[in-house]
Formats: C-alpha cells, sequence, structure tokens
C-alpha cells in the first residue's frame, strides 16, 4: 500500500519507552524496587513480607505500585521480584503456619500467575508475628489496585471495535481531556479505505467511521512506536506504528489537504512527547481513603449486629393462651359428639349468613360467629 518506507524528512516521531511493567514477571532485576518508569506511582508499602517459595526466612517488603506488584528483600539486596498485573490469574488470602516451634497462624497473599505459558504461584506471607495483623486486611490494597487496573485498561492498551463512541460522541475517560476533532479522515486499512472521523485527546487517539461507529480504534498514545508521513497510493498520508504489546499494527489514515494533515501531525507529535513523560495510568487510588473505608464499614457491621432492647417490645404471653380458645373448644365440641339430641348424625341444617353472604351450618348455642372468626385478639398489650 505504501510506495516508500522511508518516511518524508523531519516526518519522523521519537519512539517512547516501552511498556512492560504490568506485562511480564521478572525476578532479581538490579535497583528494582528504586527504579520505576515514569508515570509509575507506589501507592502502597506492606512490611515484614516473605516470599515464602522464592525466598524463604528473608524479610521483605511489598511494594503496590499502579502497575504492578514489587517485592524486595531487606537482608539480600539482589532478590526481588516484579509482577505485572496483566499477568495475575488468580489471587486470594489464606491463613498459614510459620516455620517455627511456636507454628504460629499468619496471614498470606497468594497469587497465580502466566507468563510466556510459564505458571508462577507465589506466596507472601506476613512475618511480623503480630496476632492482630492475622486478622486485618493489610493486602486490601493489593486487591483493591488490581481491579481498578482492569477497568482501566483503555488508558494503556490499544482496543479494536470497542463500545467506546455513543450516538457520533466519544465516551469520555475520568481525566481525559478533548483537545480537537477532525472529520473526513480515511481509514487505508481496507482497498476502498472507510471515510470517519478523529478524536484527539490528552491520553489517546481514536479513529471511527462515520457509517459505523463500532468500527473504531482507541489507541493510546503509550502503544505509539512511531508516528510518521508517508506517500501512499493515495497520496500523503499519517502512518501510525503500535509497539509490540499494541500488537505491532501499522494504521494508514488519509487527510485532504496535506497542510490539514500536517497540522494534525504536529499536534499528534506534541501530544506523544508530553505524554511520555509523564503517562496517565488511569489508576486513582489513595490507601489511607481505603482504610478509612473499611474501617467505617466495619463499625456499621459490628453496630448492625448488636442486640439492642430497644427495638424490641416485650408481649404479654398470657394473652397468646386466648388465641384460638373459643374456636379450638367449638372444633373439639364436634369431635367428641357433644351436639344437640335433634340431629342424630352431628349434621346441622344450614342457613343463611349475612356477614359472610353464603349459607353455612348454624353456629351452635353459646358461640358467636365473631368468636370463630378472629384467629388472634383484638390487640395484643405490651407489659409494663
Amino acid at each position: 500500500m505504501f510506495k516508500s518506507m522511508a518516511p518524508i524528512e523531519g516526518n519522523q516521531q521519537p519512539q517512547l519507552q516501552l511498556l512492560w511493567e504490568d506485562k511480564e514477571v521478572k525476578f532479581d532485576v538490579p535497583q528494582l524496587h528504586k527504579n520505576l518508569r515514569s508515570g509509575e506511582q507506589v501507592l502502597d508499602y506492606i512490611y515484614h513480607i516473605e516470599d515464602s517459595k522464592g525466598n524463604p526466612g528473608d524479610t521483605g517488603r511489598l511494594m503496590v505500585t499502579n502497575l504492578r506488584i514489587i517485592w524486595h528483600s531487606l537482608v539480600h539486596k539482589k532478590y526481588n521480584l516484579s509482577i505485572g498485573y496483566a499477568r495475575i490469574g488468580n489471587t486470594n488470602t489464606r491463613i498459614v503456619h510459620m516455620h517455627s516451634k511456636a507454628r504460629i497462624a499468619s496471614q498470606a497473599l497468594y497469587i497465580l500467575a502466566i507468563s510466556n505459558e510459564t505458571r508462577f504461584e507465589f506466596l507472601f506471607t506476613d512475618v511480623s508475628g503480630e496476632t492482630s495483623r492475622r486478622d486485618q486486611p493489610i493486602f486490601a490494597s493489593v486487591f483493591d489496585v488490581y481491579h481498578l487496573y482492569q477497568r482501566t485498561y483503555l488508558y494503556r492498551d490499544l482496543k479494536l471495535r470497542g463500545a467506546i463512541v455513543q450516538a457520533g460522541q466519544l465516551v469520555i475517560l475520568p481525566d481525559e481531556q478533548v483537545y480537537s476533532q477532525v472529520q473526513g479522515v480515511w481509514n487505508l486499512s481496507s482497498d476502498q479505505g472507510n471515510l470517519g472521523s478523529f478524536v484527539v485527546s490528552n491520553i489517546r487517539l481514536v479513529w471511527f467511521a462515520d457509517a459505523n461507529e463500532t468500527f473504531n480504534i482507541s489507541l493510546p498514545y503509550l502503544q505509539i512506536e512511531s508516528l510518521r508521513i508517508r506517500e501512499s497510493k493515495y497520496g500523503p498520508a499519517l502512518v501510525i506504528q503500535t509497539a509490540e504489546t499494541g500488537g505491532g499494527y501499522v494504521l494508514g489514515f488519509r487527510i485532504d489537504p496535506a497542510e490539514r494533515l500536517n497540522e494534525l501531525f504536529k499536534e499528534l507529535c506534541s501530544l506523544h512527547s508530553i505524554y511520555g513523560e509523564q503517562p496517565n495510568f488511569g489508576i486513582q487510588y489513595n490507601v489511607q481513603d481505603a482504610r478509612d473505608r473499611l474501617a467505617a464499614a466495619a463499625e456499621e457491621a459490628a453496630q448492625s449486629s448488636q442486640f439492642k432492647v430497644d427495638n424490641f417490645e416485650e408481649l404479654d404471653e398470657r394473652q397468646e393462651r386466648e388465641i384460638n380458645t373459643k374456636l379450638n373448644s367449638y372444633l373439639a365440641e364436634g369431635c367428641l359428639g357433644k351436639v344437640p339430641n335433634g340431629s342424630s348424625h352431628g349434621e346441622r341444617d344450614p342457613v343463611y349468613c349475612k356477614e359472610l353472604g353464603f349459607a353455612m351450618e348454624q353456629i351452635r348455642d353459646g358461640y358467636k360467629l365473631q368468636d370463630l372468626w378472629n384467629v388472634m385478639p383484638t390487640k395484643m398489650e405490651t407489659m409494663e
């Protein structure tokens, strides 16, 4: 499709640092816990943690960042590991017994990770020896940040044919700002081309077809390896090379006139460079706020489980014994054959009942319809 593989002079954008931290499992990288990439933030520290499977006996700490979990030993500086959130298959907490004479029960974090078709199992155990930590959610930040990571993939990953456009308008992400919208953009992925529109924001470049908005591309600047203007059989075109982590696609777009294409190219290059200096991975988390919410929820649950005498009223049990007394006596007399002398088989002639509106057996002497109709007493009084 593209006649010349050489870019037009001056129309090439330098590459960004490849994002691998959330997509790989690595071991014993020198100074791993100190060399964080741009935009990566440590959201929580968890101290007195042992890597029970890989480095038993070494006390270390967990670092929960917005891209991965890092464990590094405080005893042997060269021992560390990095687990990207994208490689986590399963995680939970469990109670284990430490390898000591006392066999103290401790809380541990289990993680199953899959990388390059290899399964890794990690068990991070609390070795502080504090019994109070056993019942505390010391690993809560790991689960919170991991769930936030799963819900914010549009900040980091290329998405094809997603539900990102509604009624011709881009669904804006938190902290996203739209800078420009360009119509009349031809997607050159097919021979006939597809006419659509660009939406340029501070986080990503979005293209969607005018005829079918579900045919779209959401491309974060993080996944753009290079931006160029090349000659194609359709004339000058904007060519975007995505990173290997973004599928390694080559995307071509044509915009008329050429001046408009050059303006868009300069805007994208500028935003691409700015984003590379301080990427936004979409995860906003405050560990103190999370702990406050957990404490408030625990207090509310404790209060709701307490028995409150003020919420209940004691009923006079003597009244309960009167429930159905007359009805039971009436039925008992019928079962025992206590019937008038004029009815040898205990059958009584039916009479019309005005209150009920139909015929019924005549009520025996000494009873009223109201006595048999009421199941509960008309009024239950409470004990003083």
